[in-house]
């Protein structure tokens, strides 16, 4: 077997991230998906997560930004997540996927972190409303991203100088730090935007 063919070899904790990221990202885009057709038939249609001015699905799907590509982008985390899901139950099966299948799907993930940024800066500064369904694929992109690159830098699938393995493995070993700074990141810049409506609540 060749270097390029050669399985990578994953962690049983990064298949169950892909399985639980895969079913979070899988369940708010088959809402989301429901909601828009539902608005489409009836554009009086309110959906059950338009709370306030602020936390509106509604004022989200009404947006030229949710549907990007001509359709509803939840129709791509319906088909994403899917795929996400069943190479989580594949590795807990026992499946070794090859080097270029861990490279395809790395370019997955970093399509989907990049959307998933740009309809953040879309949603906090142009659209003005938050979708939570929308925040459910933001935060199962998150860890499904950083995970999955971390894996492939580790296993070698991604090649990394020797010189840069010492940070690799000291990145890997506080690999929880990344996320979280993340999360926080979104979290402040939501509570930074909206602060003239999270005012009036105190």
């Amino acid at each position: 077997m060749t270097a390029a063919q050669a399985p990578a070899a994953p962690s049983r904790r990064l298949a169950w991230l892909f399985v639980v990221t895969g079913l979070i990202g899988l369940a708010a885009s088959a809402v989301l998906t429901l909601d828009k057709i539902k608005l489409l038939e009836d554009p009086s249609y309110v959906p059950s997560c338009n709370i306030n001015p602020i936390i509106s699905c509604g004022s989200v799907m009404r947006t030229d930004q949710a549907s990007v590509f001509g359709f509803p982008n939840s129709l791509i985390g319906l088909a994403a997540f899917a795929v996400v899901v069943a190479i989580g139950a594949g590795l807990l099966a026992g499946a070794a996927y090859r080097r270029w299948f861990w490279l395809g799907l790395q370019l997955g993930v970093l399509f989907g972190i990049g959307f998933v940024t740009w309809l953040m800066t879309q949603t906090l500064y142009s659209i003005g409303a938050l979708c939570p369904y929308c925040m459910a694929v933001w935060a199962a992109m998150i860890p499904l991203f950083w995970y999955t690159t971390l894996h492939n830098l580790r296993s070698g699938t991604i090649p990394v100088p020797r010189s840069m393995k010492p940070a690799v493995r000291e990145v890997a070993r506080y690999h929880w730090a990344v996320p979280a700074l993340w999360y926080a990141v979104i979290a402040l810049l939501i509570l930074n935007r909206f602060w003239y409506y999270w005012s009036t609540l105190l």
